[in-house]
């Protein structure tokens, strides 16, 4: 009667503190620049060290240039920040893929693709987006700088145990449909607060046949619905995934991990604490209109009218209509933007620069455009460039950018100019997040590659 997450967690429990938080066991922290310089700086002043150093790998991401990483960074900040990890890493013995390093990226880009992350473990890194690793069948959250040394220092942490959601997609998304319109869709539905309490389990024929990379976009977007993580359980598709990866379990190691991970899956019975529906069949390419990822709707669709809300509700939705310069009721269709970005820990893979390069291949990027196509890691830039996608792209005007978080955030050289508007795959579209006073509009890389040939915001089925 168990479900995948009570699975998981059960087998990592140390103990449980009476009428407090479980001492939790994880098996893999993840580390990078921005939230791990005070954790570090507090074991240094305790005298301690990590206890298992060799579950923990660092990288920088968040602060990386996506040009000229050969060179110092030239922000004071970012290259302090970026320095420091490199600094602290060696300090204390920890696995370090800094610039360069061909094993560098967006970390939650690379955990997966080197087989670092794997079914069954407890996964922590200090970002919200690492929910993104529950795709391989993994208990992941984000936690603070004060967890991540406790985690340093102990590779325990203590956390109180979540309820649990699963969310089932009946039926198969539409042509043009990604699991990026999905995982919008879903907060369209939700709002950004529909989870809140709940670690979620994605499940039905719709998740079941999505690849490897679109189950990490869904559940690198379970954190924008509130949720403190989501997974999706393993299978033929996570195991062909994993096979022959870098980290990957070899020989009779590997033979030992598949039959556990094969165990990995909720009991028919299994009771959840809350149970979700939706139909494939009634999603279209998503796009968001409003500041923040719960505010999205059908790209054919109109933005809502205020005539059904409350008062507090609509001060809200009148102030994010205002910073995005839209009306209520209007459509979005052929509005022009003036930037795009394909990239991030949500649309970084491989597979986004497939579809990407699908659409604009035979045509030209829209000559007002600036568009940023960052891979998310090394060996995505690496796959790029095999696979002949560089070509591709750069017939169509287009330029491929060196990996990192990019224009996800404004924390590098890459930020959308006030007043903008950016056709983005990354995950929020919080005021101000890809750069002061700029508008974002989240999207699937289908439709930002419509967006980057047409100019305009643009139904990308039309050019499929």
């Amino acid at each position: 009667m168990n479900t995948l997450f009570d699975k998981i967690w059960d087998a990592h429990v140390v103990q449980q503190v009476a009428d407090g938080p479980t001492q939790l066991y994880i098996d893999r922290l993840y580390c990078h620049e921005v939230t791990s310089p005070q954790a570090f700086a507090g074991l240094r002043a305790r005298g301690l060290k990590p206890f298992r150093p060799e579950r923990i790998y660092c990288m920088p991401d968040h602060n990386t240039p996506t040009h000229d990483q050969d060179k110092p960074i030239e922000d004071p900040v970012s290259r302090t920040q970026v320095d420091t990890l490199a600094k602290n890493a060696a300090e204390f013995g920890l696995t370090h893929f800094g610039m360069m390093n061909p094993r560098n990226g967006i970390i939650h880009v690379v955990g997966p693709e080197r087989g670092l992350t794997l079914p069954g473990m407890t996964i922590v890194c200090g970002d919200s987006h690492t929910s993104t690793h529950g795709a391989m069948g993994a208990v992941a959250f984000g936690i603070g700088t004060s967890e991540v040394e406790m985690v340093l220092a102990s590779q325990c942490i203590l956390q109180t145990r979540p309820k649990t959601m699963r969310i089932t997609v009946d039926g198969r998304l539409g042509r043009g449909v990604t699991a990026k319109d999905l995982a919008l869709y879903m907060m369209s539905r939700m709002t950004t607060s529909g989870a809140t309490g709940y670690f979620v389990e994605y499940a039905g024929e719709a998740v079941r046949s999505l690849t490897m990379e679109g189950r990490l976009t869904l559940c690198n977007l379970s954190i924008e619905m509130g949720a403190r993580g989501g997974m999706v359980a393993p299978d033929e598709t996570t195991f062909a995934y994993i096979r022959g990866r870098e980290y990957a379990p070899k020989g009779a190691d590997w033979d030992k991990a598949l039959a556990y991970w094969r165990t990995l899956k909720s009991d028919e019975d299994a009771v959840f604490d809350k149970e979700v529906r939706f139909d494939a069949a009634d999603i279209e390419p998503m796009i968001t209109y409003g500041t923040n990822p719960g505010m999205g709707m059908g790209i054919t669709g109109h933005i809502p009218t205020t005539d059904t809300m409350s008062e507090v509700e609509k001060a809200s939705f009148e102030k994010s209509m205002h910073y995005m310069g839209f009306q209520p009721g209007e459509q979005l269709l052929g509005k022009p933007v003036d930037y795009v970005f394909l990239g991030a820990c949500t649309n970084g893979r491989i597979e986004d620069f497939r579809a990407f390069a699908s659409l604009v291949k035979g045509r030209h990027k829209a000559a007002h455009i600036t568009a940023w196509l960052v891979p998310g890691s090394w060996m995505v830039a690496e796959q790029i460039r095999e696979e002949g996608l560089d070509r591709v792209l750069e017939e169509a005007g287009f330029a491929i950018r060196q990996p990192g978080c990019s224009a996800c955030l404004a924390m590098n050289d890459d930020k959308i100019p006030a007043g903008k508007y950016a056709v983005s795959t990354s995950n929020r579209n919080f005021e101000g997040r890809q750069g002061p006073g700029s508008r974002t509009l989240l999207a699937s890389p289908l439709v930002a590659a419509a967006a980057a040939v047409t100019g305009v915001i643009t139904d990308p089925r039309e050019l499929l």
